[in-house]
């Protein structure tokens, strides 16, 4: 686990700090690089997390389930949508962004980052789940970190979105060295893991059909470079339902 913890603190911060030094991110490839992302996290979703929680918990599930899927409605409203890839704050005609709730956006994010890393600290049924997730969570991470470096060097110069890089690659593997530390110490909270998983699991898909309905190209249409990333992050989500 520490190994997998420092591994996606290594990719989280490469990943986000790319927009701050090259500058060939465009919008059609970040769409793409959403819509591999989307498709990889909710594979794992209902490849490994879905078998797990529904294996626990049964019928009571479907529940957990909803409440994770309204909650990233709630986290949302902070983080205006970068999480999935879109920014809901205004500009003006000169492509300027005016009144961004910065502060709302940066808590939100760090509540959704930490959020995503409890799951990572639980043991599972499944052998394969654990490093699967890792993956999907990794590859989730990278173009909402992109997005999120780029936009407080946009607004607070360089500096500061490298601060807020290092800090955002920390929070994910710290989430996840929490739960395993108290779930391993307190029988009582480690219990909780059960509901804690689904609602994680109701977030991802949340997020993952969101980046496809709202976060694709103009006019929702799907190019075939959108459903080789879509097919990729499928294809590679089914082939880790082999690892040992």
């Amino acid at each position: 686990m520490q190994l997998y913890n420092l591994l996606l603190f290594i990719i989280t911060l490469i990943g986000g700090s790319v927009p701050l030094w090259f500058k060939g991110i465009n919008d059609r490839k970040m769409h793409l690089l959403l819509a591999f992302s989307g498709s990889f996290l909710l594979s794992i979703v209902f490849l490994h997390l879905l078998h797990e929680t529904f294996e626990e918990l049964h019928t009571a599930a479907g529940i957990y389930l909803l409440t994770g899927f309204f909650l990233q409605l709630v986290i949302q409203r902070f983080t205006h949508g970068i999480e999935h890839g879109h920014a809901h704050v205004e500009s003006n005609d000169h492509g300027h962004h005016h009144h961004v709730p910065l502060t709302s956006i940066l808590i939100g994010l760090g509540v959704h980052a930490f959020m995503e890393g409890l799951p990572l600290g639980f043991n599972y049924l499944q052998t394969s789940t654990e490093p699967s997730l890792y993956l999907a969570v990794a590859a989730h991470k990278l173009p909402e970190i992109m997005l999120a470096s780029t936009l407080v060097y946009s607004l607070k110069g360089k500096k500061a979105a490298l601060v807020t890089l290092v800090i955002f690659s920390l929070l994910t593997p710290l989430g996840s060295m929490v739960a395993s530390e108290v779930s391993q110490k307190y029988y009582a909270i480690s219990r909780i893991r059960a509901v804690v998983i689904p609602i994680v699991a109701g977030s991802f898909i949340h997020i993952a059909t969101t980046i496809f309905f709202e976060s694709g190209t103009r006019h929702h249409s799907l190019t075939w470079q959108k459903i080789i990333a879509i097919a990729l992050g499928v294809g590679i989500g089914l082939l880790t339902l082999y690892i040992e």
